[in-house]
């Protein structure tokens, strides 16, 4: 094996933990929004209400840390509030 410079060294350790952080974040993301669905899908308005912000909160978080772009992070937002949302039309409508 070629030997690697004290730079490519340091390189791969920051990418190591700069892979350790965005997996960490973008699971974050990942299971509160599967959380916010599951409240959808099964009519749950009081807990998907509840999960709103802590998912607004936890998306932004991830674009602060540069691991979602801003477009796609308020894509995520858009689209689970539009959910929440409608879920309560139907709940009022009934």
């Amino acid at each position: 094996m070629a030997k690697r410079s004290r730079s490519v060294l340091k390189r791969i350790r920051q990418n190591e933990e700069r892979r350790r952080r965005n997996r960490h974040y973008r699971t974050m993301v990942k299971n509160i929004v599967k959380k916010v669905r599951a409240a959808v899908e099964s009519r749950d308005l009081e807990e998907a209400r509840a999960l709103l912000p802590e998912a607004v909160s936890i998306i932004n978080k991830a674009v602060a840390k540069g691991v979602l772009h801003w477009r796609n992070a308020s894509r995520k937002v858009s689209r689970l509030s539009r959910m929440v949302n409608s879920l309560q039309r139907q709940s009022s409508a009934s």
